[in-house]
């Protein structure tokens, strides 16, 4: 019988100076995956809370005293030989000059570059949740006509949305009512077409792949500066879409929904069993609320996806 894999709670922080970039550590030649960035911080030791864990790893790695901010999120991860569990904390003020003090590499990051970083595959959910929107708005099927829809579109935008799968009709208007949407909002909210990968294409906007087009693809469909999303319900489907290089995921549903009325739901302990085993950003599905973003975090989501909670018409 094989035993069961250790388990690791290590606190992490993103530290922040005054210009707005952020700390990052390399991981030394005597550590696992060597060579690799990191948030820096350590496993959380028995009898020690989540903060004074942290004030201790950052003391002894970069010599700060920290003050141990908001929580930002917690991503679980598997790994050959443990099964990890990354909580991350903000820290914006401390005392003393950071430095490697146990040999490592440190350097400051703009959070618009550290995409550019090989990580460990835990902290790049990190990375996601520090630079992409924490809801993802789907639209509905424009039933009370393009005029009302795009209306509709638009108030969701302004409201805060800031990144928008267009679920348009696949034939008649499709066009034309993806056309309307990126005049209206395609300068303020980062658009994702359903499916169409030839007229996303053609619009210069992203594509959200539905879940039967994954093990179809044999490459990412759109150059790397364009969005690419899918759709996922089981491991398969979301390795198929980091294997093609996707932007991010949607998995679910985690509870019961309206718009999927014979599927049983995942819960959120299957979500968290699934989304250990991949590096993307997975944003949760399935009967969610911008006021689950908090919850979903906590099981390693990105943020919630959702039609009607998120819809504003």
């Amino acid at each position: 019988m094989t035993p069961p894999l250790r388990s690791i709670h290590v606190v992490a922080a993103v530290i922040t100076d005054a210009r707005g970039r952020i700390l990052l550590n390399r991981r030394t030649g005597n550590s696992d995956m060597a060579g690799l960035w990191e948030f820096p911080g350590g496993k959380r030791e028995p009898g020690e809370t989540s903060e004074q864990a942290l004030v201790r790893e950052l003391r002894e790695e970069l010599g700060i005293e920290a003050e141990v901010g908001d929580w930002v999120m917690e991503v679980p991860q598997l790994y050959p030989d443990k099964r990890l569990r990354l909580e991350v904390r903000l820290v914006q003020r401390w005392k003393g000059t950071a430095r490697g003090r146990e040999g490592q590499a440190i350097t400051w990051v703009t959070p618009d570059k550290l995409c550019r970083y090989s990580m460990p595959p835990a902290d790049l959910p990190v990375v996601a949740a520090l630079r992409q929107a924490d809801r993802y708005l789907v639209t509905p099927e424009p039933s009370a006509g393009a005029a009302a829809w795009l209306d509709g579109l638009q108030a969701a935008v302004e409201g805060g949305i800031r990144r928008v799968q267009l679920r348009t009709p696949q034939a008649g208007d499709r066009a034309a009512l993806a056309r309307g949407a990126v005049e209206r909002v395609g300068h303020r909210a980062e658009l994702l077409l359903n499916r169409d990968i030839a007229l996303a294409q053609e619009l210069g906007v992203g594509v959200h792949l539905g879940s039967e087009q994954l093990l179809q693809l044999e490459r990412r469909p759109l150059p790397d500066s364009v969005l690419v999303g899918a759709s996922c319900h089981d491991l398969a489907q979301l390795q198929a879409a980091q294997r093609l290089g996707c932007d991010f995921a949607v998995l679910g549903p985690v509870q019961a929904t309206a718009s999927h009325p014979g599927v049983a739901p995942l819960g959120w302990e299957a979500f968290e069993l699934l989304r250990e085993q991949v590096s993307l950003p997975i944003y949760a599905i399935g009967g969610l609320a911008a006021e689950d973003i908090d919850t979903a975090r906590r099981h390693g989501a990105l943020g919630v996806a959702a039609i009607r909670a998120l819809w504003r018409p």
